[in-house]
């Protein structure tokens, strides 16, 4: 029985299926959480940086509430990336950042283009605030189809979400693409989640004070290790911060999420040191992927590989690797439906897939 206390269009929703909690994970399987390989989320293998365990152990400050504007973690940002201060703002991840864009900028009704296969939440936001999403799917190799694009905004579609590098295949998009996205007269939000494992010269995060259509996005979730503190941030035209103070939740950053992304910002130096270890692995696990004969890695500048599978059934390896203790992910939907992705773990993690992989006939 429905509940007509519920807006109609919110009940066709498909729910974002998050994945299951190590520990949730350890009592299902009876394998114990020490023995589990979790490389099903994106998530730093190698934890949190010290000056943020530092920082959180020392806090003093947990029955009062945080500071609204966050503004010591807000300066230490715009220092880091040599942006202005009054563009800069932060959210309880990069998910409530996006979730207050689309309340901000797009009314009932109005259109934002959406370009599958990418990170569900974009379209799933967007609907749940009544917003038409526009959906134009991407090339067979995960690039944009520029002119779909044109067409959408011929349509009247007045925004584009657009990760870079893309969820879930870790694609780049190529300069002259990026430029011409640019010049359209739409709200151009790029999500660079996992831009920190892509060439330096990539984000386009510079480039938003000189522009009054473009949001760049970021999280300390991937690079900064810092995923369970749900700390996310974003570089706006300044007048667009001043509008999003007004429609934040009033203590939306933690006192504990501000004092880790500042500890982790002390640690540049360290969770440099951990990309490049990353991304070291990961050429190493596509190496090893390859030798897989059923599997085909597509290339990647993000911190996970995607596969697809050929010749056997991509959900019975799932749960094989999950026998033994493996978390991977799984995808079944449209564009997807013969393909598992590998995040990038520690060089121990790879060899256990691998020796799996292996075992597959």
């Amino acid at each position: 029985m429905e509940n007509k206390f519920i807006r109609s269009h919110v009940r066709m929703i498909q729910p974002y299926e998050p994945v299951i909690p190590l520990d949730v994970r350890a009592a299902q399987s009876g394998i114990p959480v020490d023995r589990l390989v979790k490389i099903d989320a994106n998530e730093n293998p190698y934890g949190m940086p010290p000056s943020a365990k530092a920082r959180l152990a020392k806090l003093d400050f947990g029955h009062i509430y945080p500071d609204p504007e966050s503004r010591l973690l807000r300066k230490a940002l715009a220092e880091y990336l040599e942006t202005p201060y009054e563009n800069t703002f932060l959210g309880a991840g990069a998910d409530e950042l996006i979730d207050l864009i689309v309340r901000l900028s797009f009314n009932p009704g109005e259109a934002i283009i959406n370009c599958p296969p990418t990170f569900r939440f974009y379209s799933l936001v967007s609907q749940t605030h009544d917003v038409q999403v526009m959906h134009v799917p991407r090339r067979t190799d995960f690039s944009i189809n520029l002119e779909g694009i044109h067409q959408a905004v011929a349509a009247g579609a007045k925004g584009i979400f657009l990760a870079n590098p893309n969820n879930p295949d870790g694609s780049l998009i190529p300069e002259d693409t990026m430029q011409a996205l640019l010049d359209l007269p739409i709200l151009i939000i790029i999500d660079e989640a996992y831009i920190e494992f892509a060439p330096e010269s990539t984000s386009i995060v510079r480039q938003v004070p000189k522009r009054d259509n473009l949001i760049v996005l970021r999280t300390f979730s991937k690079w900064g290790g810092l995923a369970g503190m749900r700390l996310g941030y974003g570089i706006f035209p300044q007048n667009y911060v001043e509008e999003l103070f007004k429609i934040k939740q009033p203590y939306n950053v933690s006192v504990a999420a501000q004092q880790a992304g500042l500890g982790a910002l002390e640690d540049i130096n360290l969770l440099n040191q951990r990309r490049t270890s990353i991304v070291d692995e990961r050429n190493r696990l596509i190496s090893g992927l390859n030798a897989i004969p059923w599997l085909q890695p597509y290339p990647t500048s993000a911190n996970f590989v995607l596969c697809r599978v050929i010749g056997q059934d991509a959900l019975f390896v799932k749960k094989f690797l999950a026998e033994k203790g493996i978390l991977i992910r799984y995808f079944d939907q449209p564009r997807l439906r013969d393909h598992l992705r590998f995040s990038i773990g520690r060089p121990d993690a790879s060899d256990r897939l691998i020796t799996a992989l292996k075992e597959i006939n």
